[in-house]
C-alpha cells in the first residue's frame, strides 16, 4: 500500500517540478493531489503522463494525507504547516519559514539524514521538516565528505544564482528584458532592482544591518545547522542572467591537510556528487549542463596556496531540483526507506 501525497503550491515552478520528480522516481504514492490557492482551482498540471486539476488548499482534508510537500512560500507555510502537521500529516516545507526553528530539523539527506529517526520518534514533534535554501543545499552536499575527511574550519563562497531562484517572475523578467534589448526597446525592471539581462546583481533578498543580505545570512546559518555549528562561513550572493542552475565558487580551509587529488577521490564516491574535473577547455560543468539533472557537479578542484590547508572548487546544481523539489522528495524517501512513517490507510 502506498502513501497519499499532497503538493501545495502545485502551480509554481517548484511545485510543478515536485510533481514531475514524484513520477520520475516512481515515488510509492497511491494518490497525489495538487493544491494551491482558490484562484488556481481548476488549473491543470502534469504528473507524469497524467493531468491533475488543482484543488483548493483550504478545502483539503489532511487527516487522510500522509505527506504534504509544501512549496507555497513562508506566509502560507507559517499559517498552514502547523495545522496540517496537527492532523497527523508530515509536512516537508520548501520555504524559509521553519528552517531556523530549533524544533524543526533542517535536512539534506546526503548530509544529515541521521536526524530523521529521533525526530520522527518524538511524541511532541510539529510534523514539519524543513528544506534548506537552494544555494545551501548544493554547498553542503559538496562539503560533507570533505569535512568528514579533514574537518572544515572556514568556508568562503561566492554564488552565481539563476533567476529561477526568484520564481516565475524572475524568469519572465530575464526573458522580457533580453527580447527588449535585441529589439532596441526600453528595458523595464519589475522583479529585480537593476537590469538582469546581460548584467549581474550582487544583491539577493533584503539587506541586513551588518551589510550582508538575507540570502548570505541564510547560507551561513543553514550550513552551521546542517553540517557543523563550528564552521565559519562568509558568502557573497549574486544574481546572474541564467534561467536555471546555481553555481558557486568555494574556498575551504581545513584543520587537517588534504590534497586536491584526495578531494577528487573522496567526492567521486560521495552520495549526490559528480566530479567533472579535466584541466582543459570545457573540462568542467556549467549551469546549462546541470539543468534538469539531479547531481551536484564539482569541477576546478585545486589547492589554495594562500592558506595552510586550503582547497578551491567550482560547484553547480539545478536549483529547482536539488535545491528544492528533489531534496524535499529525497527527505520523504529517506523517511519511508527507514520505515519511519506508515501509510495512514495501512495503520487504520
Amino acid at each position: 500500500m502506498g502513501f497519499n501525497v499532497a503538493v501545495v503550491g502545485a502551480t509554481g515552478n517548484v511545485g510543478r517540478e515536485m510533481l514531475s520528480i514524484l513520477d520520475e522516481r516512481a515515488f510509492p504514492a497511491d494518490q497525489v493531489v495538487a493544491l494551491a490557492s482558490s484562484r488556481s482551482v481548476g488549473t491543470e498540471v502534469s504528473y507524469g503522463d497524467r493531468v491533475l486539476k488543482v484543488k483548493a488548499l483550504e478545502h483539503h482534508d489532511f487527516s487522510k494525507t500522509d505527506i504534504c510537500l509544501m512549496s507555497a512560500g513562508s506566509a502560507v507555510s507559517k499559517d498552514w504547516s502547523p495545522r496540517i502537521g496537527a492532523q497527523g500529516c508530515l509536512v516537508i516545507d520548501n520555504s524559509s519559514c521553519w528552517r531556523y526553528d530549533e524544533r524543526v530539523p533542517l535536512v539534506v539527506p546526503e548530509v544529515n539524514a541521521h536526524v530523521l529517526a529521533p525526530y520522527m520518534a518524538s511524541k511532541d514533534k510539529l510534523n514539519i521538516i524543513a528544506n534548506p535554501n537552494c544555494s545551501t543545499a548544493q554547498l553542503v552536499v559538496a562539503l560533507k565528505p570533505l569535512h568528514d575527511k579533514a574537518k572544515i574550519t572556514r568556508v568562503v563562497v561566492s554564488t552565481y544564482q539563476s533567476v529561477s531562484g526568484a520564481g516565475k517572475d524572475g524568469m519572465d523578467e530575464l526573458d522580457r528584458q533580453t527580447k527588449a534589448i535585441y529589439s532596441l526597446r526600453d528595458v523595464e525592471m519589475k522583479k529585480f532592482p537593476k537590469r538582469i539581462a546581460f548584467n549581474l546583481i550582487p544583491h539577493i533578498d533584503v539587506f541586513m544591518e551588518d551589510g550582508y543580505t538575507k540570502e548570505e545570512w541564510k547560507m551561513n546559518v543553514e550550513t552551521k545547522k546542517i553540517l557543523d555549528p563550528k564552521i565559519k562561513v562568509t558568502a557573497t550572493c549574486v544574481r546572474v542572467p541564467v534561467f536555471i542552475s546555481h553555481s558557486e565558487a568555494v574556498n575551504v580551509e581545513f584543520e587537517n591537510p588534504i590534497s586536491a587529488d584526495e578531494a577528487r577521490d573522496i567526492l567521486r564516491s560521495a552520495p549526490g556528487c559528480l566530479v567533472i574535473d579535466k584541466q582543459e577547455p570545457g573540462g568542467y560543468i556549467t549551469p546549462h549542463e546541470a539543468a534538469g539533472e539531479d547531481a551536484t557537479y564539482i569541477s576546478r578542484i585545486r589547492e589554495d596556496a594562500t592558506v595552510e590547508n586550503g582547497l578551491a572548487f567550482w560547484c553547480v546544481s539545478d536549483n529547482l531540483r536539488k535545491g528544492a523539489a528533489l531534496n524535499a522528495i529525497q527527505i520523504a524517501e529517506a523517511i519511508i526507506n527507514r520505515k519511519l512513517l506508515q501509510p495512514k490507510a495501512l495503520a487504520a
